[in-house]
């Protein structure tokens, strides 16, 4: 039995895993500061445990908070943990500044979901409609042993398994490569170029294409576009290469992928976690 503190247990990102993990044997301290988050505990007939009595208690202590929190939280969970117990955070991103306590007989462990995939065979329509994952749909998810003894590793694999149910399949992976992945590859790019996507239907619509045309189209030909370059299906035809190649040339930076570089992902994560920062970071660009 691992005993488990969850911090944050009546907020979004909470109260998916207070579902999930209530559907376990392992015993649980629901831990909650906020109004709405209490009230969001009582829905589920589940009372808070304050933090000072929750955490010493614990085997492992799971971190549900924004992430511009964590920081400052962690200052006063990690002196109050016992010795030999798990610390979880559900993202590199404080991990990866160095934000979190000194403490070296407390293991940390990283987790976050990769969600559920376009490409699925999900067939009922509640797991079609769980577009982040945690409730009915399959998910994979990624993990890393940040610090602690190697066998550590399967009890906060095990942890992150349950709160991210329904599990896909699950990846080790080390906290700067889960780095790379969010917010570089996730974020950064992947989110800022569905943005676009969207501001590009927006201004056909805008120069007079009917919304739902526009719409139908450019969801159509995103979906076969994602076959074609992630499930290998059919190349895309030589005018469309010829439309890339334009496209690249005419949106993108030469250097773009330099955005993977340790020093530019250290950037990106201290201008999220310091948004103060941004005016003169892009100012910098």
């Amino acid at each position: 039995m691992t005993t488990i503190a969850l911090i944050g247990a009546g907020g979004k990102m909470g109260c998916r895993i207070t579902d999930n993990l209530r559907k376990g044997t392992d015993p649980v301290y629901y831990v909650e500061i906020s109004e709405r988050g209490l009230a969001n505990l009582a829905d589920r007939g589940l009372a808070a445990t304050p933090q000072a009595e929750a955490v010493p208690n614990a085997d492992v202590v799971v971190l549900a908070i924004p992430d511009v929190a964590i920081g400052n939280v962690s200052e006063s969970v990690v002196p109050a943990m016992k010795s030999g117990a798990m610390l979880i955070v559900l993202d590199p991103a404080a991990a990866y500044l160095g934000k979190l306590p000194k403490r070296e007989d407390v293991a940390y462990f990283v987790t976050h979901p990769c969600h559920p995939p376009v490409f699925n065979d999900e067939t009922t329509p509640e797991a079609k409609r769980d577009f982040f994952g945690g409730v009915a749909a399959k998910q994979a998810i990624v993990c890393a042993l940040m610090q602690g003894p190697e066998e550590q590793y399967a009890v906060g694999e095990s942890v992150a398994q349950a709160m991210y149910a329904p599990i896909l399949r699950t990846h080790r992976i080390t906290v700067e490569q889960m780095a790379m992945l969010e917010p570089t590859m996730a974020e950064t790019i992947s989110s800022m170029m569905v943005t676009v996507l969207g501001e590009a239907m927006d201004e056909a619509v805008k120069r007079g294409v009917p919304y739902e045309a526009a719409k139908d189209f450019m969801l159509g030909h995103i979906n076969v576009q994602l076959a074609i370059v992630f499930e290998k299906t059919n190349p895309f035809s030589d005018a469309c290469l010829v439309a890339i190649e334009y496209g690249k040339k005419a949106m993108l930076k030469d250097n773009w992928k330099d955005l993977y570089d340790p020093d530019r992902v250290y950037d990106q994560i201290d201008v999220m976690l310091h948004p103060e920062k941004l005016p003169a970071k892009l100012e910098s660009l």
